[in-house]
């Protein structure tokens, strides 16, 4: 019997990022709902990372004495004993930000206490949602980025390898326990009024427009993600550092922008500015980049391609020159990327499929086959029937102005 879809509906928050006083940009985090501990469980809520293999959540929040399911933990797995004051700890690095924190045993489950808020699941199928694990409980959290975003932890979908032991791996503990399809799909919403969704279980076949296309993950000892790119295209025209094929890219729902080896980068940056002729007669002189033409970048595996434009690449917000001599002036449209430092394991050529591609693709991940899926992602209008039943569980918050930022001023 096919297991049921269980769905986590996804909260939204924007982050500005400031240059001097002036908001130039936002970064996005998307968090839900899950559950600790039994017989009263907790609430947290976390991003669901398939860029990490861990799932930590602040001990400051954890009220374990409500919970007989929590077992203190040594990093071997060998419980402590009751009124130790000495206990194994472990740091981990989360992108520009790292956590320190103590091992326990916790039963974890996807949405609310009640099972039927935050998910689609019905009470009766509740265990299926649930899962005895190894779980982080953070003693020190660094200020950036944790202290910016309204979350509490982060769940890692990785592979097995980005986990400590199998214990800490949710979806593998999720399969192993329950039974559960070993498959699990992100939808990324392009309208904030329509909430954002991961699915365990399987995928959800209303957010994509076309059948799934796969690729197999590279190297999948390492735990990520990873696709094998064989070649990519900007503008029609391929980009030299990838015509080797030893290019890599990873599908990490915790990435906000496109990622682009720091070393092509400003070539990138190059390639995709593009000068907006008649800024200055449109209304208040403004362009919202992302309505405004760019070269597509296409990323080639094997037999499959995607392809995003300038709607998910740009920057909202353009780039006003003035020439001092002559007074002149030009607006350009710009990327917005995020440099990719070299990994040790993964090389200097890697590629981060962050928010700009995972928002215009359905994306599936296949435990067990170790392969990841793409289908073009339906979009629903704000008003349709599948925002429904959705309305009440998402929130938005740090929301930007519907009208682009100013452009930014450089004189030369």
């Amino acid at each position: 019997m096919a297991s049921e879809l269980i769905t986590v509906p996804l909260s939204k928050h924007y982050v500005p990022v400031l240059r001097g006083n002036r908001t130039v940009m936002y970064k996005t985090a998307y968090f839900g709902t899950i559950s600790v501990g039994l017989p009263s469980p907790q609430e947290f809520t976390v991003v669901f990372d398939t860029g990490s293999g861990h799932l930590f959540v602040p001990s400051s929040k954890c009220q374990s004495d409500l919970s007989g399911s929590a077992v203190d933990l040594d990093h071997d797995g060998a419980e402590v004993e009751p009124g130790s004051q000495e206990r194994d700890q472990v740091a981990i690095s989360y992108g520009t930000g790292e956590i320190v924190g103590e091992f326990a045993r916790e039963v974890v489950c996807l949405g609310g206490r009640t099972g039927n808020e935050g998910t689609n699941v019905s009470p009766a199928s509740d265990s299926a949602r649930c899962s005895p694990m190894r779980v982080i409980m953070a003693t020190e959290m660094t200020t950036e980025p944790f202290d910016s975003f309204h979350f509490d932890g982060v769940l890692g979908l990785g592979l097995a390898g980005l986990a400590l032991e199998p214990e800490f791996s949710f979806f593998g503990q999720m399969a192993k326990n329950k039974g559960m399809q070993p498959r699990f799909g992100v939808f990324v919403s392009k309208s904030d009024s329509v909430a954002s969704e991961i699915s365990f279980g399987g995928h959800d076949t209303r957010h994509t427009d076309s059948e799934l296309q796969w690729v197999p993950v590279s190297k999948p000892e390492l735990g990520y993600w990873q696709l094998k790119v064989r070649r990519i295209w900007i503008g029609g025209q391929p980009l030299a550092l990838c015509d080797e094929g030893d290019c890599v890219a990873i599908a990490d729902t915790g990435t906000s922008l496109l990622g682009a080896p720091r070393q092509v980068t400003e070539h990138l940056h190059w390639l995709l500015a593009r000068k907006v002729e008649d800024a200055d007669s449109r209304p208040d002189g403004q362009v919202d980049c992302r309505t405004f033409p760019g070269p597509d970048v296409v990323f080639e595996f094997g037999d499959v391609n995607i392809t995003i434009g300038a709607e998910e690449y740009s920057r909202p917000a353009g780039l006003r020159v003035i020439t001092n001599a002559t007074n002149e002036t030009q607006f350009i449209c710009r990327a917005s990327l995020l440099p990719v430092d070299e990994m040790p394991a993964l090389g200097p050529k890697v590629w981060i499929l962050g928010e700009p591609v995972l928002s215009k693709y359905y994306s599936a991940y296949d435990w067990e086959q170790q392969k990841v899926g793409f289908a073009l992602a339906r979009q629903p209008p704000a008003s349709s029937e599948l925002e429904r039943p959705l309305a009440r569980t998402h929130v938005v918050i740090g929301a930007p102005p519907r009208e682009p930022p100013s452009a930014t001023v450089v004189y030369i």
